[in-house]
């Protein structure tokens, strides 16, 4: 039995000027399909190489943004199972990328075996780490105020790892796991102003508990690095990536 899911971009604009939608067919047992809504109407800055069809292992609101923003098509996928929990000792880089790894996997294992062979899979997972620990998203809001806390005054490293499954035949995928870290700095506000934020609820489901593209912009004095691997994609060594493999190429 399969499911139809579609999928939107921007490449391919209707005649009406809504995007073109396109079926993709999946395991439905495996994991859930969500629909991208229609994307704004505007000029790509990347095309996929034909034959391929794009699928983000992500849920996550900006993650999908950037890849509208690039203007591709691509469908959504919301890998099932709970994450993997660190391991006892393991360095943030190495669980942010074993965690991206699961998610590229399970949303594999969701496909039909058909669909597996045009599929481009990118799953990205974001650890925020205060030397080697490793702040996940807040219990609660005391949680949230908590991290807050020992972020504040201080820097820390946002590590954001992605897992490329590539297709190259119906039996095997050529995997690729990178990441990129950046290091924020927090000004040392108050426990008052904390307390207001986490109030927000913005934390609640945000490693470290806080967002720097939301309300939680004011928490940061400083960045060094890439702005967008702290959001949870580093665009640039993607893009590099996807234009090196042939994935993408630019619009003419």
């Amino acid at each position: 039995m399969r499911t139809n899911i579609k999928t939107a971009g921007r490449d391919m604009p209707s005649p009406s000027g809504r995007a073109a939608i396109e079926s993709l067919p999946v395991s439905p047992a495996q994991g859930k399909i969500l629909l991208q809504p229609d994307p704004p109407n505007f000029r790509p800055l990347f095309r996929l190489a034909d034959g391929l069809s794009l699928v983000l292992a992500s849920a996550s609101p900006r993650r999908r943004s950037f890849l509208e923003e690039w203007g591709l098509p691509f469908v959504i996928a919301r890998p099932g199972g709970a994450e993997p929990d660190p391991l006892p000792g393991e360095p943030p880089v190495a669980y942010a990328g074993r965690a991206a790894q699961a998610k590229a996997h399970a949303t594999l294992s969701s496909l039909e075996p058909e669909t597996r062979c045009r599929s481009l899979i990118v799953a990205a997972d974001t650890v925020v780490a205060l030397g080697e620990s490793i702040l996940g998203k807040p219990r609660d809001t005391a949680d949230a105020i908590a991290m807050l806390q020992r972020l504040a005054g201080r820097g820390h490293e946002v590590i954001t790892a992605v897992c490329l499954l590539l297709p190259q035949s119906t039996s095997r995928h050529t995997e690729e796991i990178f990441s990129d870290t950046s290091r924020v700095f927090f000004h040392p506000w108050p426990l008052p102003l904390l307390t207001a934020y986490a109030a927000t609820g913005e934390p609640a489901d945000k490693a470290g508990a806080y967002a720097i593209q939301g309300q939680g912009a004011f928490l940061v004095e400083r960045l060094e690095g890439s702005w967008s691997t702290v959001v949870g994609l580093p665009v640039t060594l993607l893009a590099a990536r996807l234009l090196e493999y042939g994935c993408i190429f630019p619009v003419d």
